[in-house]
């Protein structure tokens, strides 16, 4: 089982023909609802490739709550352990521009109330990923990876949003997913004399045991398991939007690998996916199928 401890959030999403920059303002024809939050999204992404998902967060008591999780309760995503609490629902205010960029701010709301107790309470073992992303505070994610790693469990952290992040808590991580800024950002707070992603992927392994992987957007995807280097190509599509296609990477990587998928391979399924993802407004409304993207992936055999 992959279980999934992070943000539950609503989308409120507008396009714009560029995005605004510091004391700018711009304005958009309209906006749309929509259930979102890195968490929910890679739980989703992860259903919708065949894994037995379980999500642990918190949404609040309000209007919100319901519309955050509508899709992850119609795809079957286990939801007993997500808590309802006094806070509002997180909401992330999302423009998109012109090229299908985005600029994204959350409010956490629910997410700070997030109890890492709830892992403790199942019965984790060996077959099982705990899956985080960095919307939610870390001092909980760290608690609930020290829980999953005691019982055996593999860690995988989404290195998002970027950030100072404890020693401590990159020690327990069995894979580190980022993207280009995100490694930049961590390069920076490592102190590694070389910005290359090899650099960042050995000193991970040397000082934390830590495999590592790196979405390069358009280009593809690149990953250091023991060591040993994979790379991986994107999908050619008409892009529409880019935000989720780095969730559902997670996802579609994390379900792979729990069904015993290599490194290589689930990191080239995780890559096609996230292409997809970019065809389709919103974070979640754009994450294919198992069937598309098998479909991808015999249409385009060999993009290493």
């Amino acid at each position: 089982m992959i279980i999934v401890f992070g943000s539950i959030n609503v989308d409120l999403v507008t396009k714009v023909a560029r995005i605004p920059r510091p004391g700018e303002t711009v304005t958009g024809d309209a906006y749309q609802r929509l259930p979102g939050g890195k968490g929910a999204n890679q739980a989703l992404a992860a259903r919708r490739a065949g894994a037995e998902v379980r999500m642990l967060g918190a949404v609040g008591d309000d209007a919100f709550a319901e519309p955050a999780l509508v899709n992850l309760r119609e795809a079957g995503v286990d939801l007993s352990s997500v808590r309802r609490t006094d806070r509002p629902t997180g909401v992330a205010f999302i423009v998109v521009d012109a090229e299908g960029r985005n600029a994204i701010t959350v409010a956490a709301g629910a997410n700070t109330a997030v109890e890492a107790t709830a892992v403790e309470r199942l019965d984790l073992g060996a077959q099982d990923i705990l899956l985080l992303q960095r919307e939610i505070p870390d001092a909980a994610g760290e608690s609930a990876a020290r829980s999953a790693k005691a019982a055996g469990a593999r860690v995988v952290l989404n290195f998002a949003p970027s950030g100072v992040i404890p020693d401590s808590y990159l020690a327990l991580v069995d894979i580190l997913i980022l993207n280009e800024h995100e490694a930049a950002d961590l390069v920076s707070a490592l102190a590694i004399d070389t910005g290359s992603h090899a650099a960042l992927a050995d000193a991970l392994q040397i000082r934390f045991g830590t495999d590592v992987v790196v979405t390069l957007g358009a280009a593809g995807a690149v990953g250091w398991s023991n060591g040993i280097e994979h790379r991986t190509a994107a999908l050619p599509v008409n892009v529409v939007d880019t935000t989720g296609a780095g969730d559902t990477f997670v996802g579609i990587f994390t379900a792979a690998l729990a069904e015993g998928t290599s490194f290589g391979d689930a990191l080239r399924r995780g890559s096609i996916a996230g292409s997809l993802a970019c065809t389709c407004s919103g974070a979640q409304a754009g994450i294919p199928t198992r069937r598309a993207i098998d479909a991808a992936m015999n249409e385009h055999p060999h993009r290493g």
